[in-house]
């Protein structure tokens, strides 16, 4: 299925009223089933769902991707199912869990039963030589645009991007959290590399928990983030810069990653 398509619509302006098309993003309801049960449902872009079952599974604490067996995409009349199996140890953690989400684009909690899931403790992210120039990060934020073709068709998705001295990948999707899950899943099928990560969404306490899920030591948004993602941040150890522009931005945590040198390592 494509991730968008045209609909009709009429031009209310400039001196008059003007038929045409606009190209829309898809919003279906994806379901992501492990060992058989539904374990979270959520309104998603039909596309990437393989990157979107491995990242959920990894920055959810369901599974590590050795633990993932296979993962099977079946379309039904009114959305997705991604069947996602798992091996044994990856399973029992699973059974411990009483998570049920049906959630909207907007919310990345939806169906948590527990404070203590809902604000769960992250490990820190490991210490690396990874650093970045202020000069990098205008540079890496200018280049996300032009990596967004879904964006650029319809104006109505997010996108979350993996930076390390050119951009080197992107994800888009009409929820926030679904982005960051798909770039997550593609970049821990890819060999091990430490960067930053790029978001066009605000930064909030989950999207902090899915980046130090992902060991990523820099994350750099668009938008502000809330109090709770920065002290966040600076507890796992991963340098936040938010508002950031082609010529701004602010940095909140761990800025000593932030060097004038342009060696990247």
């Amino acid at each position: 299925m494509t991730p968008h398509r045209p609909l009709p619509r009429l031009v209310f302006g400039d001196g008059g009223i003007f038929a045409g098309q606009r190209t829309l993003p898809e919003e279906m309801a994806v379901a992501l089933s492990f060992n058989g049960t539904t374990q979270a449902v959520m309104m998603a872009t039909p596309a990437d769902l393989t990157d979107f079952a491995y990242g959920f599974a990894l920055t959810e604490g369901i599974a590590q991707p050795h633990e993932i067996e296979t993962i099977e995409t079946v379309a039904h009349p009114r959305g997705i199912d991604v069947q996602v199996w798992l091996a044994g140890p990856a399973e029992a953690r699973l059974s411990q869990r009483r998570r049920t989400m049906a959630g909207p684009v907007g919310c990345g909690l939806c169906g948590i039963d527990s404070l203590d899931q809902a604000l769960r403790e992250m490990p820190p992210v490991p210490r690396s030589e990874f650093h970045i120039t202020p000069a990098q990060v205008m540079q890496a934020i200018a280049a996300l645009p032009a990596a967004q073709p879904l964006q650029d068709a319809t104006r109505a998705v997010h996108a979350a991007g993996f930076w390390r001295g050119s951009l080197l990948a992107v994800r888009e999707d009409v929820g926030r959290h679904n982005a960051l899950d798909k770039l997550a899943g593609h970049l821990i099928r890819q060999p091990a590399a430490t960067g930053a990560i790029l978001l066009t969404s605000r930064v909030s306490i989950d999207m902090v928990q899915k980046v130090a899920a992902l060991a990523m030591p820099v994350l750099i948004a668009v938008s502000a983030p809330t109090a709770h993602a920065v002290a966040l941040a600076d507890a796992c150890g991963i340098t936040l810069i938010a508002l950031a522009r082609p010529d701004r931005f602010e940095a909140f945590t761990h800025t000593d990653r932030i060097k004038e040198s342009a060696d990247v390592r």
